[in-house]
Protein backbone atom coordinates (compact mmCIF):
# COMPACT_ATOMS: atom_id res chain seq x y z
CA UNK A 1 0.00 0.00 0.00
CA UNK A 2 1.11 3.50 -0.74
CA UNK A 3 -0.01 6.11 1.79
CA UNK A 4 1.46 8.67 4.17
CA UNK A 5 1.44 8.57 7.94
CA UNK A 6 -0.35 11.41 9.74
CA UNK A 7 2.71 13.26 11.03
CA UNK A 8 2.92 16.70 12.62
CA UNK A 9 6.04 18.51 11.43
CA UNK A 10 6.29 20.20 14.83
CA UNK A 11 7.12 16.84 16.42
CA UNK A 12 10.74 15.93 17.08
CA UNK A 13 12.40 13.16 15.09
CA UNK A 14 12.00 10.78 18.05
CA UNK A 15 8.32 11.65 18.37
CA UNK A 16 7.77 11.03 14.66
CA UNK A 17 9.52 7.68 14.97
CA UNK A 18 7.29 6.72 17.94
CA UNK A 19 4.14 7.54 15.98
CA UNK A 20 5.36 5.66 12.90
CA UNK A 21 6.33 2.66 15.06
CA UNK A 22 2.82 2.62 16.52
CA UNK A 23 1.23 2.65 13.07
CA UNK A 24 3.64 -0.13 12.01
CA UNK A 25 2.07 -2.24 14.78
CA UNK A 26 -1.40 -1.52 13.39
CA UNK A 27 -0.22 -2.51 9.92
CA UNK A 28 1.31 -5.72 11.30
CA UNK A 29 -2.04 -6.63 12.89
CA UNK A 30 -3.84 -6.33 9.56
CA UNK A 31 -1.09 -7.75 7.34
CA UNK A 32 0.21 -10.64 9.46
CA UNK A 33 0.16 -10.71 13.27
CA UNK A 34 1.46 -8.77 16.25
CA UNK A 35 1.91 -9.29 19.98
CA UNK A 36 -0.76 -7.45 21.94
CA UNK A 37 1.81 -6.29 24.50
CA UNK A 38 3.84 -4.67 21.71
CA UNK A 39 0.75 -2.80 20.48
CA UNK A 40 0.13 -1.49 24.00
CA UNK A 41 3.77 -0.47 24.47
CA UNK A 42 3.81 1.45 21.18
CA UNK A 43 0.42 2.98 21.96
CA UNK A 44 1.82 4.32 25.26
CA UNK A 45 4.67 5.97 23.36
CA UNK A 46 2.16 7.34 20.84
CA UNK A 47 0.15 8.81 23.74
CA UNK A 48 3.29 10.55 25.03
CA UNK A 49 3.43 12.35 21.69
CA UNK A 50 -0.34 12.80 21.30
CA UNK A 51 -1.87 13.12 24.78
CA UNK A 52 -5.08 14.78 23.55
CA UNK A 53 -7.95 12.33 22.96
CA UNK A 54 -9.43 14.64 20.31
CA UNK A 55 -6.13 14.82 18.42
CA UNK A 56 -5.72 11.04 18.74
CA UNK A 57 -9.16 10.50 17.20
CA UNK A 58 -8.32 12.85 14.33
CA UNK A 59 -4.98 11.13 13.65
CA UNK A 60 -6.62 7.68 13.81
CA UNK A 61 -9.34 8.86 11.41
CA UNK A 62 -6.75 10.27 8.98
CA UNK A 63 -4.73 7.03 9.11
CA UNK A 64 -7.83 4.88 8.60
CA UNK A 65 -8.95 6.98 5.65
CA UNK A 66 -5.53 6.55 4.01
CA UNK A 67 -4.90 2.88 4.89
CA UNK A 68 -8.25 1.30 5.69
CA UNK A 69 -6.83 0.19 9.07
CA UNK A 70 -8.78 0.96 12.25
CA UNK A 71 -6.24 1.78 14.98
CA UNK A 72 -8.82 2.13 17.74
CA UNK A 73 -10.15 -1.41 17.26
CA UNK A 74 -6.64 -2.87 17.30
CA UNK A 75 -5.73 -1.04 20.53
CA UNK A 76 -8.96 -2.17 22.18
CA UNK A 77 -8.36 -5.79 21.12
CA UNK A 78 -4.77 -5.66 22.37
CA UNK A 79 -5.96 -4.32 25.74
CA UNK A 80 -8.58 -7.07 26.02
CA UNK A 81 -6.12 -9.88 25.15
CA UNK A 82 -2.83 -9.10 26.92
CA UNK A 83 0.05 -11.51 26.42
CA UNK A 84 -1.32 -12.94 23.18
CA UNK A 85 -0.60 -12.72 19.49
CA UNK A 86 -3.40 -11.02 17.59
CA UNK A 87 -4.17 -10.70 13.88
CA UNK A 88 -6.95 -9.53 11.63
CA UNK A 89 -7.29 -12.99 10.11
CA UNK A 90 -7.96 -14.75 13.43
Amino acid sequence: MEYHYPIDLDWSNDEMMDVIAFFNQIEAYYESHVKSDQVIEHYKRFKNVVPSKAEEKQIFKTFEKASGYNSYKVVQLAKSEPGTTISHSS
